[in-house]
């Protein structure tokens, strides 16, 4: 398993990853109805943000975008996002894009990184990040419109670099 920088011919592995995950409607709040221009819009990050793949040989098991969490004045705090290929889950890639976020962000001179939207009921995230020092400063309360469990908390969370 290896992380590289996001070339433009990955997209049409990224493209099943972003869409499936956006269809459960369990984890992120982008538009399932997106056409795959819109979502390479919106995930692919430009400088001074980084967009990375996570691969094994020519399969792509992920992906992360990081950079700057809020311009100007909010620019010395990181954020980044997370997408893991379903068939891919438990074999540690979120933990691995997630550590990898953290020291890029790390050499790039932020102060800190915080997530803005973790959704309450997803689990397995709230959990990495908090393992890996992350803390829940505050949740929005039923901010999220959950398929399944209706509206749900979004947890902003943040971590010093």
């Amino acid at each position: 398993m290896q992380i590289r920088e996001y070339k433009a011919a990955d997209w049409t592995q990224i493209w099943p990853i972003f869409q499936e995950i956006v269809a459960t409607g369990e984890t992120y709040a982008y538009d399932p109805a997106w056409l795959p221009e819109k979502a390479r819009e919106v995930w692919v990050e430009s400088a001074p943000g980084h967009t990375v793949v996570v691969h094994d040989g020519p399969t792509l098991l992920g992906t992360a975008k990081m950079g700057p969490n809020r311009p100007g004045r909010g620019s010395h705090v990181a954020t980044a996002s997370f997408m893991v290929a379903r068939d891919a889950r438990g074999r540690g890639i979120g933990r691995t894009l997630s550590e990898y976020a953290l020291r890029w962000a790390s050499d790039q001179g932020y102060a800190a990184m915080q997530f803005n939207a973790v959704v309450e009921s997803n689990c397995a995230a709230v959990g990495l990040y908090l393992a890996l020092g992350f803390h829940i400063v505050g949740t929005v309360p039923a901010a999220f419109e959950h398929p399944a469990l209706g509206r749900v908390g979004l947890h902003v969370m943040h971590r010093l670099l």
